[in-house]
């Protein structure tokens, strides 16, 4: 069988140019607001918000206008986006899709289906579309509804995860997707952006380690066990909302659940989804990372610094492989 060669992909035009450090802070339910978007942009970070973190469409509409005024006041801020949750369970998806084209808002992330007339309706204005996958069908699913972007959700991912490896679904959705592919996974660091481009994706995803800034909408108690918790404290399960995601055990107990003995929830339930998510906390494998609460432009700045470092790290290490002399000549 002959093995063919992975497209090369770009950035779409209306963000070339416009990120500082090439990472997307994820749309985390009932976390991220007006305020951690804002100020993520302004940080040169496209920063996200779930369009159900606002009580109604209205208020949805209100957020978009108020992150909107906030960014265009700042030289240099980042594009933002929304998510839409494509989901035959969410009542208000056709109202806040309408909110979304009557305010163009740049970049559109859908979850939970992959729906061609969503696309179309954002292209119409001119907006881009990325869709999160957990697995190879579902990114060729979205392909074909015409997306611009695919996230790989990757095992270690907070939220609703996968259970795969990122070498492995990177390199599967890159033999066939040519457009931007972001990678999603226990992404905490500015190393940890520059691994997944070298890796192929373009864009790195990062949510937990939004949720520990101060203007996330986390209940201090949660930043706070942010700080405390490692990767052993995450658990991988259904019995929350329906759909397998990453949780925090030390939540669970908080809550009054015993994670050993967690039972099937049947199926996801968009009617009670807040409760379920403002109970228990979700994070990702990266949470060990988490040290501090710092706010979110701070972060940005920190984490374009590592990025650069890390960059500069790797190209020292092709020079001494390519050129081993030199290097112990000028050492």
């Amino acid at each position: 069988m002959t093995q063919t060669t992975p497209p090369i992909s770009a950035l779409p035009p209306v963000l070339e140019g416009r990120l500082a450090v090439p990472a997307i802070a994820a749309p985390m339910f009932l976390v991220s607001g007006p305020d951690l978007v804002a100020e993520t942009c302004r940080g040169g970070i496209l920063g996200t918000f779930p369009a159900l973190n606002a009580r109604s469409s209205d208020l949805y509409g209100a957020w978009i206008d108020e992150i909107s005024a906030r960014t265009a006041a700042h030289a240099g801020a980042a594009p933002f986006g929304v998510n839409l949750i494509v989901h035959k369970t969410n009542t208000r998806l056709q109202a806040d899709l309408a909110v979304t084209v009557q305010k163009k808002v740049p970049l559109v992330i859908t979850s939970l289906g992959a729906v061609r007339e969503v696309v179309e309706a954002v292209h119409a204005y001119g907006g881009l579309v990325f869709h999160d996958v957990i697995s190879r069908r579902h990114a060729e699913k979205a392909m074909e509804a015409g997306v611009d972007g695919i996230i790989a959700v990757c095992a270690g991912a907070g939220g609703h995860a996968g259970t795969l490896s990122p070498f492995a679904l990177i390199g599967e959705i890159r033999r066939v997707f040519s457009g931007t592919l972001v990678l999603s996974g226990a992404i905490s660091t500015g190393a940890h952006i520059a691994a997944a481009q070298v890796m192929g994706a373009d864009l790195a995803y990062l949510g937990s380690r939004f949720i520990a800034t101060q203007e996330s909408l986390a209940p201090q108690a949660f930043k706070d066990m942010m700080l405390t918790a490692s990767a052993a404290d995450v658990l991988y399960t259904d019995a929350i909302s329906g759909v397998n995601a990453n949780f925090l055990k030390p939540s669970l107990i908080r809550a009054g659940l015993d994670p050993a003995k967690l039972k099937p929830h049947g199926g996801l339930d968009m009617a009670n989804e807040a409760k379920a998510w403002r109970d228990v906390w979700s994070a990702g494998h990266g949470v060990g990372a988490i040290t501090d609460i710092p706010p979110a432009a701070e972060l940005c700045a920190r984490l374009a610094r590592e990025y650069d470092a890390a960059l500069a790290a790797a190209a020292a290490r092709a020079t001494a492989r390519r050129h081993p002399r030199m290097v112990a000549t000028a050492s």
